[in-house]
C-alpha cells in the first residue's frame, strides 16, 4: 500500500474484525465464568429456572425485530446471548456439555445440512435447498419431518412451521388459488357448524380455517405471526387513542355508543 493511502486491505480489515468479535466473546465468557462463581443469584440458577426468563428474552427480541429497532435488536441479542453462555456454563459444570460444545455443534450440523456449500451437491434454489435440509434431518435419524417443531410453540407459529416443514417434502398446494378455495371450502363448514349449534364441531372448524389461512399466508409470502402482532399493534394504538379522546372529553366508554366511539377510531385512522 502507497503511503498515505486511505485503502486498507480488506483482509486485514476482516482479520481486526474478527480478532474484536472473539475478545467479546472471551470477555463474555469470563464476566460469565466469574458471575456464576460469585454472585449469589446467578449461582442459584439452574437450566430451569432460566428457561422461563430465556422465552420471553425471544419475545422481546422478536418485538423489538418487528418494530425493525436495530438498537434495541442488538441489545435483545445481547441478553439470548447472555442466556447461551449461562447454559453452557452450566452444562460444563455438570460436564455433559460446554460452549465449544455448543459451537462445535451447529457448526457441524449447518456443514453435514449445506452439501451444495461443503460437498459436490448441486441444486437450483431456495427450494431444493429446504429439501435437501428435510432429507438429510431424516438420514440422521428423524423419523418424522415434524419432529423439529416444537410443542410448546404458540399455535400460529407452530401451523406455519408444520406447513413449511411438509412443503419442504413435497406435501403441498400448487398455486395460491388452491389455497384460497381450501380457505373458502373451510369457511362453509364453519357456518355449517355454526347453524347446527355444536360447539365442539364449531372450534374444529375453526381450527381448521385458521390452519388454511397460516397455509393461504405462506403462499402469498406473508408471515402471519407478523401480520396477525403488527394489526393487533395497531388495534392497540387506535383503541387507546380513543380512550385518551374520550378521557379529554370528560367521557367514559361504557357511557359512549357505537357511532361515537367510531368517530374516534376513525380519527385514529387518519393520524396514521
Amino acid at each position: 500500500m502507497k503511503e498515505g493511502s486511505s485503502h486498507q486491505d480488506p483482509i486485514a480489515v476482516q482479520a481486526g474484525r474478527r480478532a474484536a468479535q472473539l475478545a467479546a466473546l472471551d470477555r463474555l465468557l469470563t464476566i460469565m465464568d466469574e458471575l456464576r462463581e460469585g454472585c449469589p443469584w446467578d449461582r442459584k440458577q439452574t437450566l430451569q429456572s432460566l428457561r422461563h426468563l430465556t422465552i420471553e428474552e425471544t419475545y422481546e427480541l422478536a418485538d423489538a425485530i418487528l418494530e425493525d429497532d436495530r438498537v434495541e435488536i442488538s441489545r435483545e441479542l445481547g441478553d439470548l446471548l447472555l442466556h447461551i453462555v449461562f447454559y453452557a456454563r452450566i452444562g460444563s459444570e455438570t460436564g455433559d456439555f460446554d460452549i465449544a460444545d455448543v459451537a462445535n455443534g451447529i457448526c457441524e450440523k449447518l456443514i453435514r445440512r449445506h452439501p451444495h456449500i461443503y460437498g459436490d451437491t448441486q441444486v437450483s434454489g431456495e427450494e431444493e435447498v429446504k429439501a435437501n435440509w428435510e432429507e438429510i434431518k431424516l438420514k440422521e435419524g428423524k423419523k418424522s419431518v415434524l419432529e423439529g417443531v416444537p410443542m410448546s410453540l404458540p399455535a400460529l407459529v407452530k401451523a406455519n412451521r408444520i406447513q413449511e416443514k411438509v412443503a419442504g417434502v413435497g406435501f403441498d398446494w400448487e398455486n395460491p388459488g388452491q389455497v384460497l378455495e381450501k380457505v373458502q371450502e373451510e369457511f362453509r363448514e364453519m357456518e355449517q357448524a355454526r347453524q347446527s349449534k355444536d360447539p365442539e364441531a364449531l372450534e374444529a372448524e375453526m381450527g381448521d380455517v385458521f390452519f388454511a389461512m397460516v397455509n393461504y399466508a405462506r403462499f402469498l409470502g406473508i408471515n402471519p405471526e407478523n401480520a396477525l402482532e403488527r394489526t393487533n399493534k395497531k388495534f392497540i394504538r387506535r383503541f387507546q387513542y380513543l380512550e385518551s379522546e374520550a378521557g379529554k372529553a370528560g367521557k367514559a366508554l361504557r357511557d359512549m355508543d357505537l357511532e361515537e366511539m367510531d368517530r374516534y377510531w376513525e380519527a385514529a385512522k387518519k393520524l396514521e
